[in-house]
């Protein structure tokens, strides 16, 4: 089954270095893109982050090939890897690292996923759009965007830095 979380809008090139440089990108780290459109976030991370490999995954057929061709036409084989697959049926496991430019409601759907296999210390990048519920660890305006950094277990605690489901504030009727 083919499940869209978000259309494919790129991520600006400073906006992919500020959210790679809030996750603290190393050449230890595996960064995983869920939803990865061009590659951008996966390609910067690999070269100017070093990071030891990067993963996306990409349900558009369009969006998958032109990452194949942009991975090859850099000599990047082995380092960044791209799976034509819907970011549900990722293999977690390895990541140290995952960035996401969906929508709240995307990310919503995703954290089921992420509880359960993002390993202890994984670092979440959400581009403009937060997890209802979760607490971040760094939350940045930066050029008009929103960054949203989040430590795996510890988003799943602090409540006062996340935000409810749904939210009703009492207001009187009479000032």
């Amino acid at each position: 089954m083919t499940v869209s979380l978000a259309p494919f809008v790129p991520s600006q090139p400073k906006v992919v270095t500020r959210m790679l440089e809030l996750a603290d990108v190393h050449a230890d780290d595996v960064v995983y893109d869920l939803g990865c459109g061009d590659g951008r976030i996966i390609i910067a991370a690999v070269k100017e982050f070093g990071a030891k490999k990067a993963v996306g995954y990409e349900m558009r057929r369009d969006l998958y090939q032109r990452n194949l061709e942009t991975i090859k036409s850099q000599a990047l084989e082995g380092r960044v890897t791209v799976y034509h697959d819907n970011a549900f049926n990722a293999d977690l496991s390895e990541a140290t690292i995952i960035t996401l430019y969906l929508t709240t409601s995307g990310n919503n759907r995703l954290k089921p996923k992420l509880s359960e296999e993002a390993k202890p210390g994984t670092r979440i990048v959400s581009h403009d759009f937060d997890f209802t519920g979760w607490s971040y660890t760094k939350k940045e305006n930066f050029g008009g965007h929103t960054i949203y950094l989040y430590t795996i277990p510890d988003c799943f605690q602090n409540p006062e830095k996340s935000r409810p489901f749904f939210s009703f504030k009492r207001r009187p009727f009479f000032k």
